[in-house]
């Protein structure tokens, strides 16, 4: 069966067709960056108007580089949830009223789950049951995986996101918007032991984590640092390097209580390099496996949503075509298919 894809939970537009059989035939995205950077961060207005503008040129480009047809798609899946009202309004509107014209069921799929079963659109995919790691600017958990729709919530942030303290470290050091990698470009200037920052619930007895505490330590260093001109760079160095080590930590802690020797890591925030580094090697010491989404399915794209509807086609249903979208939705309540 071929599914289109479509993502516009916040600030990307993606569209993507995956066939059951053939697997992932072709994908478009386009990011928002450069729109919200002058402000930022996330303007919800602005974001869903883009993807209006955005969704049909992205669905036509698909099935032209594709080599299909609107007629050839069984199904469609869409982000349901969660994500900004009324970007989520625009994706599922749009596929919606599609499937209503080719009489083919649809499926609203949760952002969460599409990043959690990226990696396995890659050809050497986990096998289940693993340990998963989201971790981007609206999320940070650690979650058992066990199968499709087979989820428990083993650690959450209690604050800010990792992604989410990246944007405000960046925003406290004067740098652009997103945060991450232009945190992790001033990082590779900076110098190792210079800066002290804290690694919060580092050596906690569970597997949540905290990250405003980081940003407010890095807010007192930025404002003892006035005059020095290498402090940027040194800052946004210890920084990234405690964030890393909470993660890592957690990560391992998470393998150990659940006995398991596989882990995925999804999300924007795990595209970071110093972040594969370090898990890599002190899997790798643990003779762990760990296995990651291609850079570009790492943040929000429309390959994702395509394949986790796959997964779910028996769910999907030809009704009347009215729809919700669920900007709030936990990932650990979504049953097995």
């Amino acid at each position: 069966m071929l599914v289109l894809g479509v993502e516009s939970s916040c600030d990307e537009t993606g569209i993507a067709l995956y066939d059951t059989e053939r697997g992932l035939l072709g994908h478009a995205l386009h990011s928002q960056v450069k729109m919200h950077a002058e402000y930022g961060g996330v303007v919800p207005e602005l974001a869903s108007r883009d993807h209006i503008r955005r969704v049909l040129p992205l669905t036509e480009k698909v099935l032209i580089d594709s080599a299909c047809s609107l007629q050839d798609i069984d199904a469609i899946a869409y982000t349901q949830g969660p994500g900004l009202s009324g970007a989520l309004l625009v994706g599922a509107s749009v596929a919606e009223a599609l499937a209503f014209t080719l009489d083919v069921p649809t499926i609203g799929v949760h952002h969460l789950e599409g990043h959690l079963l990226a990696p396995l659109l890659e050809d050497s995919a986990p096998e289940f049951p693993f340990v998963a790691l989201l971790v981007s600017g609206g999320h940070t958990q650690l979650m058992r995986v066990d199968g499709i729709g087979r989820y428990a919530l083993l650690g959450d942030t209690l604050d800010d996101a990792a992604g989410e303290a990246f944007d405000k470290t960046a925003k406290l050091l004067g740098l652009g918007y997103p945060g991450g990698p232009a945190i992790s470009r001033l990082a590779d200037q900076g110098h190792p032991g210079r800066v002290k920052l804290p690694r919060p619930m580092l050596n906690s007895d569970n597997l949540d984590f905290s990250f405003s505490g980081l940003k407010t330590a890095v807010l007192t260093a930025v404002n003892a640092s006035q005059g020095n001109e290498d402090a940027p760079a040194d800052i946004a160095l210890a920084f990234q390097e405690a964030v890393v080590d909470v993660l890592v930590a957690k990560c391992m802690g998470a393998l150990k209580e659940t006995g398991m020797r596989r882990l995925i890591v999804s999300g924007g925030v795990g595209a970071n390099r110093q972040l594969r580094e370090k898990l890599n090697r002190v899997a790798a010491e643990s003779q762990v496996a760990v296995a990651y989404p291609r850079l570009e399915f790492c943040t929000d794209n429309g390959a994702m949503i395509a394949f986790a509807g796959a997964m779910r086609l028996k769910h999907a249903a030809v009704g009347d075509h009215a729809f919700t979208v669920r900007p709030r939705w936990d990932l650990s309540a979504l049953a097995a298919p």
